[in-house]
């Protein structure tokens, strides 16, 4: 069975962040411990305090003969996995929407957008990169979303929340309708550490912690922003996907809402329109999930197939690279449509691979 991973990471490496430094030495240097890098102040990532990231020496998994240095490094290490594409998203530039210099995150995301379309580029048909944009910056922001189209990237990330609105904000309209117009999907991606919004793990500071919280709490959240806050109604033809948080939170979640739709909708100022399994249905919400969630029958017995996409999180600690397909590929639990749709024709679809 075909494959796409919809959701790994680019490791970008030492070359990437002394290219940075070069280009911005006034906003960019490395930590004192030489692990990580600070930028316009704040250390990326935040290794301490509420909310701690993970340590950048312990970030990757440690599985053995791991590859994931060079382009050709990860096509190899996709082969192992039985992986015919992967979609990366960022890892150091998910610092991107937390810069706050106009001019200097305006010239890091053209950057990174750039080094990331060379990086994929080289392997045409098996990587795909994810745009970075400083997505509070207006229509700077736009103009970068729209040349990273041009350059060939299939999405645009989008943090869960940003520093002082939530992700239904009347400011970020013009955003969402450009990203339909492009026919541009976005990415919603977390990460401890990173200096985005903290939300309920600011409680903890052992990162594991965090991470045991974060991911699905920042999902949440912004399905409550765009569902309940009607960017889905004010923006029919756009496609999100919620990322690094399984599959498992959304028909408990997606329920939840819809009870809160049901019983009080009228209290939300503007007016609730829409049931959210209607969302779901028209395409405007697409989850990634583990290829051996125990849940994921359940999931799709209850909310179907349709919007389900196999993530590897690779090469991340947190996936089972080079065994992440593995149960997808094996599981008798799902119908061979289900599996041939969850495996690769759902990423296809919501990234426009085909």
């Amino acid at each position: 069975m075909r494959i796409i991973d919809a959701d790994g990471h680019v490791a970008e490496g030492a070359s990437l962040a002394v290219q940075a430094m070069q280009r911005w030495p006034r906003h960019i240097a490395p930590r004192t411990d030489g692990l990580g890098l600070v930028i316009e102040g704040r250390q990326y990532p935040e290794p301490t305090g509420p909310g701690a990231g993970c340590p950048i020496d312990h970030g990757l998994t440690t599985a053995p003969g791991l590859n994931c240095r060079t382009p050709a490094g990860v096509v190899g290490d996709a082969e192992r996995d039985h992986i015919d594409a992967m979609v990366l998203y960022p890892s150091l530039g998910l610092c991107t929407p937390t810069l706050r210099d106009p001019g200097f995150a305006a010239g890091f995301a053209r950057f990174y957008n750039q080094w990331l379309a060379d990086y994929c580029a080289t392997a045409p048909g098996r990587l795909y990169g994810v745009a970075v944009t400083p997505i509070e910056m207006g229509a700077t922001a736009i103009e970068i979303m729209r040349e990273a189209k041009d350059l060939g990237l299939v999405a645009t990330h989008v943090p869960p929340g940003l520093r002082s609105k939530n992700l239904d904000h009347p400011d970020l309209d013009a955003f969402y309708a450009a990203a339909v117009d492009l026919d541009m999907p976005l990415g919603i991606h977390g990460a401890a550490g990173m200096n985005m919004p903290k939300i309920g793990v600011d409680r903890f500071t052992n990162y594991v912690q965090v991470h045991s919280i974060g991911s699905p709490f920042d999902q949440m959240s912004a399905m409550t922003s765009l569902v309940s806050g009607g960017v889905f109604d004010r923006h029919p033809g756009l496609r999100v996907a919620f990322l690094d948080a399984g599959a498992g939170w959304l028909p408990y979640f997606i329920d939840r809402l819809r009870s809160h739709f049901v019983k009080r909708g009228d209290w939300i100022e503007g007016g609730w329109r829409r049931d959210p399994y209607d969302y779901l249905a028209a395409g405007n919400i697409w989850v990634t999930c583990a290829a051996g969630e125990p849940l994921l029958s359940g999931v799709i017995d209850v909310l179907g197939e349709d919007f389900l996409m196999f993530a590897s999180h690779y090469p991340l600690w947190s996936g089972d690279w080079p065994e992440s397909t593995k149960p997808l590929r094996g599981r008798g639990d799902l119908s061979d449509s289900a599996r041939r749709k969850v495996g690769a024709r759902n990423a296809a679809r919501f990234y426009r691979l085909d």
